[in-house]
C-alpha cells in the first residue's frame, strides 16, 4: 500500500467577487481532485488548533500526525535544521526576512511594501545575508542564508520568548509603527533591523535592483522564535517509510527532524514558477525508491494568497491538478493498493492577504474502499455540505493511514 499526500498550502479560500462569488477552489478547472473527492471521503479539518497562530508550521505539523502542542517550538528552529545549523539547547533562532520597506526617514514610519524583498533570488540574497552576517554579527548573534527571502538568525542564550514578534506578511502595504518588536527582549532584535535598513540600501545589489525598476531588498524583519525542535521519528510513530518534497526550508526542516528523507529539486520556488513536473517526477522516484509515503508540499496557493493574485491561485490549483496530482495518481494505480489524501494546511483568502484559523477541506481516496461520495467539486462548499469533520487535525494521519 502507498500512501500519497498532495498539500496545496493556502489553498482555501472565502467566495470572490472577481470570480462570480465563487472561491478559487470552486473556479479551478482541476478533474483530477474532483474525480477522486467523488469516489472518496470529502470534509473539513481543524488544521489549527484554538490558541495556535496559523501558520504553515503549526498546520503541516498537525496535517502530519504531530500535535502541535506537544510537538512545536517555533518555526525558525525547524528551518535552522534544513539549512544544516546545529543548534545548542541554548539558541534561540529567528526567521530573518528580506523585506521592501519604503523611504520615510524614521524606520517606524515606513511601510511594508513587499515582505519578500521584490522575489529576491537565493543567490543574491546569499549576498546579502552573508553582508549582514560581517557588519551585525557577533558572538551572540550570527546570520545564515537559506533560500530567497527566507533567512535564519541564530541568538546564542537568547531569550525563547523575548516579546511580540509580528510576521511581515501579516502587514503587508501597512505601515509598520504598531508592528515594530515589542517586549522585555526585543530591544537587540529591532535595533539590528534599523540598522540593516541603511546596510542595505547602500548594498550594490540593490541599487541594482532599483536601477531595473525592481524592489531592493533593503531591510531585515525578525519574526517567529524558537528552539531546539524534538520530534519522534515519523517511521516510529507510523511505520511508514517517508518523503517530503518541497521548496520550503520550513517543510524541509520538519522532514529532518521526522527522520524522513527530504528531498531537493532542480528549478523549485515556493512561488507559481516552480518546476511542477519536477516535483511530481521526485515523487514517483521516491516511490519507485521504496518510500511507503510522499508528501508533496506546493507553496504557490499561499504566495498567490498573501499577494492578492486572483487569477493566478486560480492557475496554481489548476497546475498542481494537472502536472503533480494527475500524473502521481496514475502511477499509483499502475502499481497496485494506495490512498490518496489532498488537502489545504490553512486558508490564505485574497481579501485579506494573510493565514486564518478557519477549518479546510479535505479529501482521502482510498483505492480498496471506493465510495459515492456525492461530491461533485472539491472545494469548501461541498466539503462543508459533507458533515464531516475532523476535529483534531493530528488525528487526519492515523484515520489516512487506517485499512
Amino acid at each position: 500500500m502507498k500512501y500519497f499526500v498532495m498539500l496545496c498550502d493556502g489553498m482555501a479560500d472565502e467566495p470572490v467577487e472577481q470570480l462570480g462569488n465563487v472561491t478559487p477552489m470552486e473556479k479551478a478547472y482541476k478533474p483530477n481532485m474532483d474525480a477522486l473527492a467523488a469516489k472518496g471521503e470529502v470534509g473539513m479539518v481543524k488544521t489549527v488548533a484554538e490558541g495556535l497562530k496559523p501558520g504553515s508550521d503549526v498546520a503541516n505539523l498537525s496535517v502530519l500526525g504531530y500535535e502541535p502542542a506537544v510537538y512545536y517550538s517555533g518555526r525558525s528552529p525547524l528551518e535552522a535544521a534544513s539549512i544544516g545549523i546545529d543548534l545548542k539547547d541554548t539558541d534561540v533562532t529567528l526567521r530573518c526576512n528580506l523585506v521592501t520597506l519604503s523611504d520615510e526617514e524614521n524606520y517606524e514610519d515606513k511601510t511594508m511594501v513587499d515582505y519578500c524583498g521584490g522575489d529576491i533570488s537565493t543567490e543574491e540574497a546569499k549576498v546579502l545575508i552573508e553582508y549582514i552576517d560581517e557588519q551585525l554579527g557577533n558572538d551572540e548573534f550570527k546570520f545564515y542564508p537559506g533560500v530567497a527571502y527566507r533567512h535564519c538568525l541564530v541568538w546564542h542564550n537568547g531569550n525563547p520568548h523575548p516579546g511580540e514578534l509580528t510576521p511581515p506578511h501579516d502587514i503587508s502595504n501597512r505601515v509598520i509603527t504598531e508592528y515594530i518588536p515589542k517586549g522585555d527582549d526585543t530591544a537587540k532584535l529591532y535595533e539590528m533591523m534599523k540598522k540593516s535598513y541603511k546596510l542595505l540600501s547602500e548594498h550594490p545589489i540593490n541599487k541594482k535592483r532599483v536601477a531595473e525598476g525592481k524592489h531592493p531588498a533593503n531591510s531585515i524583519w525578525l519574526w517567529g522564535e524558537g528552539t531546539k525542535p524534538k520530534l519522534d521519528s515519523f517511521y516510529g510513530k507510523f511505520g511508514k517509510k517517508g518523503s517530503m518534497i518541497s521548496a520550503v526550508d520550513l517543510l524541509k526542516g520538519i522532514a529532518i527532524c521526522a527522520g524522513m528523507n527530504s528531498v531537493d529539486v532542480d528549478g523549485t520556488t515556493g512561488y507559481i514558477d516552480t518546476n511542477f513536473d519536477g516535483k511530481c517526477k521526485a515523487a514517483i522516484d521516491e516511490f519507485e525508491n521504496g518510500a511507503d509515503f510522499v508528501y508533496v508540499h506546493v507553496e504557490a496557493p499561499d504566495e498567490c494568497g498573501h499577494r492578492g493574485e486572483t487569477d493566478n491561485k486560480v492557475k496554481a490549483i489548476e497546475m498542481i491538478d494537472e502536472h503533480i496530482l494527475g500524473p502521481v495518481v496514475k502511477y499509483l494505480k499502475s502499481k497496485g493498493d494506495f490512498a490518496v489524501l489532498v488537502c489545504p494546511d490553512h486558508p490564505t483568502p485574497l481579501n485579506i492577504k494573510t493565514h486564518t484559523s478557519d477549518p479546510v477541506p479535505y479529501l482521502i481516496y482510498n483505492s480498496k474502499k471506493e465510495q459515492e461520495s456525492g461530491v461533485k467539486c472539491f472545494c469548501e462548499k461541498e466539503a462543508k455540505a459533507t458533515g464531516n469533520y475532523i476535529a483534531k487535525g493530528f488525528t487526519m494521519m492515523n484515520y489516512f493511514f487506517s485499512e
